[in-house]
């Protein structure tokens, strides 16, 4: 799981991973746009079903330009995730750099009703060709 989800961080039996990938098809340098896709996996391996509430995601560009981003749910849901079971989706974050990072945490609340934050973890948005 590690080779195909590089970033991972686990609160309270909740494991979030993270894929990134750069997409040239959407990314415009001349206008100083970089565009990447990652994909976050939510897996659930604790006793009690957990359900997604909200989103907080910290998003800086390579200037150390900061962008705070808050809503409800991911991709338009608020997922409940059974003991065992895993949620996926995709989104995307554009940047005025080819480099920045991500890094947030979700809203949950447990079967039982007790309400949590899990962490996801810091992960880099590179351009290909750029070295840091």
């Amino acid at each position: 799981m590690k080779s195909l989800f590089p970033h991972s961080e686990t609160t309270r039996e909740i494991t979030v991973r993270v894929a990134v990938s750069f997409l040239p098809e959407q990314s415009e340098p001349p206008r100083g746009r970089w565009f990447w896709a990652y994909h976050i996996r939510i897996e659930n391996d604790g006793p009690m079903a957990v359900q997604l509430m909200s989103r907080e995601w910290t998003i800086v560009d390579g200037r150390g330009g900061r962008s705070e981003v808050e809503g409800d749910g991911v991709v338009g849901e608020q997922p409940v995730i059974e003991p065992g079971q895993a949620f996926d989706y995709v989104s995307g974050c554009p940047l005025a750099t080819p480099t920045g990072w991500m890094e947030g945490r979700y809203q949950m609340i447990g079967a039982d009703g007790s309400a949590f934050a899990v962490t996801i973890p810091r992960f880099s948005l590179t351009a290909p060709a750029v070295s840091s």
